[in-house]
């Protein structure tokens, strides 16, 4: 097999542990809750301490790559997130779980940006688009298989065997690389802004933790509130950093930029409902529908599959329409999808469940590859980097926050009837919720101009010499 084959599929197998697990432990929280001695809502908090690592480490993995290798920290990142997974199957409370999870999106949060990079620098530019189209099967497939490997195993074999499975994917990956990826001469390292990047670590820790700990039933309220205030400190400090720093980890002066200032914000609303599907859904199933885990894992599988067919035919699909329609059509069918998700009841016809749940995956991975490509819209290539680095930091902070909000609405419907568990009609109010706020991403796409499209954007030189 050539170099432009075995280049990307090694460095998929990473990817393919990273995407599997993210998946797999959705349709395992009931069972993880029960044996570790704990709520399923509580465990929102594992899924969000994921994410939050991801937002806190994503921004220097390009700078640790220059300064260590890139080869070297996507085997580090690999064996961090080993480490991760191996912490988390032999947790047994609710924090080293958490903490656990924390540290597998501290290995992920380098894997993922770190491999790309590693294939830009080692594969010829003629060869990138087929290279890249290699490195992303993992991201196809493992969303596919998670759900119901994850459930076969929980259901018949047990929980923990989620996350050992990675042990062995890992070291037949970093064999590989050991093997096969040679090092290379390492780009010559900017200056690190560590001020930022601690400052907008509390930031994003302290407003993502607060939420969820806010509507968590076992833990005091004022560590939530403790948590907000700190947060929104070191927020406003790191706004009064910023404006004195050339070189901010975050630049937040690409939000005057029109199109990437609503693909941002818009997008973020759109997570802010859409990020609660993937933590709600299986455990309604599960709780609500009397499912196990292996039952609903063969469910929600069916919104990866239409995910999966999107794939091929979102380019043509997005040149045909064009931008701002596809967003506000992929946007709104979405919510309607969601809403589904509040009526949907045991008694449902499990086909039509699966076929609105294909049709839901499909339109949201319109989404995704529309914001993938148009946040760049009106960027110059001098801050494309700059530009990459915050859109994905918003994505993983807004997937957070919606399932503190799904999780959040969730607790508090039970609590409003004071039973052990939570009921099928709270999960159906949350699911309304969560709706509504994913149709207010329509309304804030509806600003975007109607002949929105990609262009190459003016260079500062370019609107220099118009303003003279």
């Amino acid at each position: 097999m050539s170099a432009l084959r075995i280049t990307p599929l090694i460095l998929a197998v990473a990817l393919f542990m990273e995407n599997m697990d993210s998946t797999v432990i959705a349709t395992s929280l009931a069972t993880i809750a029960q044996d570790i001695g704990t709520e399923p809502i509580a465990l929102k908090l594992a899924l969000t301490a994921y994410l939050v690592a991801l937002a806190i480490f994503i921004p220097i993995s390009s700078w640790m790559a220059d300064r260590f290798g890139a080869r070297n920290v996507f085997r580090s990142a690999m064996i961090v997130f080993m480490l991760g997974s191996l912490c988390c199957a032999v947790s047994d409370s609710l924090l080293t779980f958490v903490l656990s999870r924390f540290l597998q999106g501290m290995g992920g949060a380098m894997m993922t940006p770190v491999a790309r990079l590693v294939l830009v620098r080692m594969t010829p530019r003629n060869q990138l688009v087929d290279a890249m189209a290699w490195l992303s099967i993992p991201g196809l497939v493992g969303p596919i298989m998670g759900p119901p490997i994850g459930g076969a195993i929980t259901t018949y074999l047990s929980w923990h065997w989620i996350f050992l499975i990675n042990i062995p994917i890992g070291l037949i990956g970093i064999l590989l690389i050991n093997r096969y990826l040679p090092d290379w001469q390492r780009s010559a390292t900017r200056r690190m802004d560590f001020i930022g990047f601690f400052l907008a670590g509390i930031t994003f820790a302290g407003w993502v933790f607060g939420l969820s700990v806010l509507t968590l039933p076992a833990l005091p309220a004022v560590f939530g509130y403790l948590s907000l205030i700190a947060g929104t400190i070191t927020a406003a400090l790191y706004w009064w950093h910023f404006k004195r720093t050339d070189q901010p980890l975050l630049d937040l002066r690409l939000f005057r930029r029109k199109l990437f200032r609503t693909t941002v914000v818009a997008g973020a609303f759109f997570r802010f409902g859409t990020g609660a599907m993937p933590f709600l859904f299986p455990l309604m199933l599960q709780i609500g529908f009397g499912l196990n885990a292996f039952q609903s894992g063969m469910v929600t599988f069916a919104t990866a599959l239409g995910a999966f067919a999107a794939k091929f035919v979102a380019e043509p699909i997005l040149h045909r329409m064009g931008f701002r329609a596809a967003l506000l059509w992929s946007t709104a069918l979405t919510a309607l999808g969601v809403f589904g998700m509040a009526v949907y009841s045991p008694s449902t016809p499990m086909p039509l469940m699966m076929i609105f749940l294909v049709l839901t995956g499909f339109v949201q991975s319109i989404f995704w590859t529309a914001t993938n490509a148009f946040t760049f819209a009106d960027i110059p290539d001098a801050e494309a980097g700059q530009a990459n680095v915050m859109s994905q930091v918003a994505v993983q902070l807004s997937l957070a926050v919606g399932v503190a909000l799904g999780g959040g609405v969730l607790e508090g419907m039970r609590l409003l009837h004071g039973g052990a568990e939570p009921l099928l009609g709270d999960f159906h109010s949350a699911f309304w919720v969560i709706g509504g706020v994913t149709l207010i991403s329509t309304a804030l796409f509806l600003r975007l101009p109607k002949g929105a499209q990609m262009h190459a954007p003016e260079t500062d030189a370019q609107r220099e010499s118009a303003a003279e």
